[in-house]
């Protein structure tokens, strides 16, 4: 499961027509940090749990013939054609930080990453110590980029590792092995002073010695940033069809704990839901994200959020690859475009700003929704009776019980007041 959260964490959430927030006129003084996420679709192999807009190159079909590759010409390209479209909404603000997403985005070359970062800045202005993160996976022929990537600019990887287990990354669908991943965290950590690993627990026959093993292993190469997912079937996935046999719901909690307590123990601070990092390493990109700053997605099915004077507006673009290219030189990237409503910012704004484990500044709702808080203080003054938040006259942050039912807690801002349901759903603890 990739770190970056613009591809789940924000979906597009339908208007709704709620009186009397709906209706009321919004004004934005203040902007908040710009974030540019790039999605580049493409994986060697589309694994069974991924759910994101991810999609397999076609397989060679006898040995004699070269493994499809990608456009990459075509398509950096159409990127750069996508991003000069959208300068307008965007004129005058700076990049805080730059998110290559995927699929894998480490099946471009060095040469076409370096080049692509030289077209962003020639068209915006960067903050001097932009963070540029790349997704990677830890396959051989990807690894050997690494250092090219660090030339090219990238001053933060991501690294897909999932799992060390040999067992595990094959139940998983996963196209490197337990080598493999040893090595690529080694070159990652030879290049780069930042980088983060994914692992994910809860997988097929794992026992909590088997994730803490995981997290030890990642622990010897002194990972900057960990993020730990818990596995989860979702739907139109392959697991999903052929639904594998997960450990149950107390041995994942108690997974879940025993993870949080040895990266505790290792100095890393459990600062949102599933991330960890060691002091001064948090993802910065991330973060803005979660504390609902604005972001300009480009490539196939990427996001935006973008906060104008009287709105707040969310894109989407068109999603399968030929499609996203033949669009683009269309000049129509944009496959949905609409303003939130009012009475959808508090609720989208928590959606976020809640996965903090130390929740968030009480002036930032006003800031990021141009609402008051006092607009859903019924709804907060339940939460907190509930046990499910704690706040004080500067911040309000989840509760150990709201990090837990975290979906719990989200329903409360999602549904008109009057009307919430008598038995929330609990929500999943990862």
């Amino acid at each position: 499961m990739p770190e970056q959260p613009s591809r789940r964490i924000i979906p597009l959430i339908p208007a709704r027509d709620l009186a009397p927030t709906s209706r009321r006129e919004i004004l934005f003084r203040n902007q908040p940090p710009l974030s540019l996420y790039v999605h580049v679709p493409w994986c060697v192999h589309k694994c069974p749990y991924c759910d994101f807009n991810s999609h397999a190159l076609p397989r060679a079909k006898n040995a004699d013939q070269s493994p499809a590759v990608i456009p990459e010409d075509e398509y950096l390209a159409a990127l750069i054609a996508d991003l000069e479209s959208a300068l307008p909404l965007i004129w005058g603000r700076r990049i805080d930080s730059v998110f290559f997403g995927g699929g894998t985005p480490s099946l471009l070359s060095g040469e076409g990453v370096d080049q692509f970062l030289a077209a962003l800045r020639s068209r915006l202005p960067f903050l001097p110590d932009a963070e540029i993160t790349l997704e990677a996976n830890p396959a051989s022929v990807e690894a050997g980029k690494f250092a090219a990537f660090r030339a090219a600019g990238i001053n933060r990887l991501s690294i897909g590792i999932q799992s060390f287990n040999a067992k595990h990354l094959k139940a998983l669908g996963r196209v490197h092995d337990d080598h493999e991943a040893r090595q690529a965290v080694a070159i990652a950590a030879r290049y780069f002073e930042n980088f983060n690993l994914d692992l994910i627990y809860g997988l097929p026959g794992q026992s909590v010695a088997e994730a803490l093993a995981d997290i030890d292993t990642a622990l010897s190469f002194a990972p900057p940033h960990l993020s730990c997912y818990q596995l989860t079937i979702e739907p139109n996935t392959a697991f999903a069809a052929r639904p594998p046999v997960l450990p149950d719901p107390d041995s994942c909690a108690d997974m879940q704990d025993a993870i949080e307590a040895r990266l505790a123990v290792a100095g890393y601070r459990h600062y949102e839901t599933s991330a960890f990092a060691r002091t001064g390493h948090q993802c910065r990109h991330n973060l803005n994200y979660w504390q609902f700053g604005d972001y300009l997605g480009i490539g196939a099915g990427a996001h935006s959020k973008l906060t104008l004077q009287d709105r707040v507006l969310r894109q989407m673009r068109w999603k399968q690859p030929e499609q996203y290219l033949a669009k683009v030189a269309a000049g129509t990237a944009l496959q949905e475009e609409f303003a939130v409503a009012a009475a959808d910012l508090p609720f989208e704004f928590m959606l976020n700003a809640l996965r903090l484990i130390d929740g968030f500044d009480a002036q930032l709702f006003a800031l990021r929704t141009s609402l008051p808080l006092v607009c859903i203080d019924s709804e907060l003054r339940r939460a907190e009776r509930d046990g499910l938040i704690e706040r004080d006259q500067q911040r309000i942050a989840p509760s150990d019980r709201g990090r837990r039912f975290l979906n719990q807690l989200l329903e409360r801002f999602l549904v008109a007041p009057g009307n919430q349901p008598a038995n929330p759903r609990p929500g999943n603890p990862g």
